[in-house]
């Protein structure tokens, strides 16, 4: 029996991304976000989530799209890697879709090279883009967000 991978589907411009349901904590509507100095390009600043600061991807411009202004109706997807909580900016956060491993085409079949692609699935309305959440931010700029965390208090 096949295993099938269960998907936290989101859009940004009309295109569908999708994550490992595995790694998201939440899902929140956007709030103001406060920037944080020092901290890489790709990322947008800090949110309060419960008491935790947490750093905001800039997802657009971490898949290169067009930027845009956050608005009221946009969410934040937190999710959680290497014991470190972030949040990743989306238009629309859609149900979570099982695709089984078979229809997941890898992304080194399509164009090798992808970094942040797990891999490539045709469903009902299109592609789905499913991202790899451990390349979303490197190693270094995860440094460089910790170094700018460290002195920000917590509640």
């Amino acid at each position: 029996m096949a295993a099938n991978n269960q998907l936290v589907v989101f859009t940004l411009d009309e295109q569908s991304f999708a994550l490992n349901l595995s790694n998201v904590e939440r899902i929140v509507r956007a709030v103001e976000v406060t920037p944080l100095p020092d901290a890489p390009e790709v990322i947008l600043g800090v949110i309060n989530i419960e008491g935790r600061v947490v750093p905001v991807v800039n997802t657009r411009k971490r898949l290169g799209m067009a930027e845009k202004e956050i608005e009221l109706q946009d969410l934040f997807i937190i999710v959680r890697e290497n014991g470190h909580s972030l949040a990743l900016l989306a238009d629309q956060v859609k149900p979570v879709m099982e695709v089984p491993d078979e229809e997941l085409v890898r992304p080194d079949r399509v164009l090798p090279g992808i970094g942040y692609v797990q891999g490539v699935a045709k469903v009902d309305d299109g592609m789905l883009v499913v991202l790899r959440l451990e390349t979303i931010m490197s190693l270094a700029d995860q440094k460089l967000v910790l170094a700018a965390l460290e002195g920000v208090p917590s509640d």
